[in-house]
């Protein structure tokens, strides 16, 4: 049985101004993996995460996600995608339940809607912080994920 591509890349290259960020990325990613992308400062992650998200265009190469090419078809990219940062990047004044409805509307859901999908994940942590005073990891990254899945 074959297995299934849910990403690939391909010669991807990109270059700003005289600095060569990425210079003939290869990558094959099967179907149900988690990707982790880490390197030393430079290493050009951002700007791969950044091609294969749709917010960068590839200089040369391409770049497929779920079957969609990353440049000529945008949208049903970010139609299969779910992307989290190393940070949450939570407003900490607003609860997990708020702080989905902001994401929500950020996306351009109406906020009817962005709230009932909050609503449809379940119960969502109502502790803004841990006791440290920093924002409770775990909840926090729950939340991060949410959106995505």
């Amino acid at each position: 049985m074959a297995t299934e591509t849910m990403l690939e890349a391909e010669g991807l290259t990109k270059r700003f101004g005289t600095t060569q960020a990425l210079a003939g990325v290869d990558l094959v990613v099967p179907a149900g993996s988690i990707l982790g992308v880490l390197g030393p400062n430079g290493a050009g992650k951002t700007t791969t995460i950044r091609i294969l998200t749709t917010l960068t265009v590839p200089d040369s190469g391409h770049a497929r996600v779920a079957g969609f090419d990353v440049v000529r078809n945008p949208a049903a990219v970010r139609r299969h995608i779910g992307v989290t940062a190393q940070d949450a990047t939570l407003d900490e004044a607003l609860t997990g339940r708020q702080n989905l409805v902001m994401i929500g509307e950020l996306s351009r859901m109406p906020r009817r809607d962005a709230r009932a999908r909050a609503r449809a994940r379940g119960p969502v942590s109502r502790r803004r912080r841990a006791p440290s005073g920093d924002p409770a990891p775990a909840p926090a990254r729950r939340t991060c994920c949410a959106p995505s899945s």
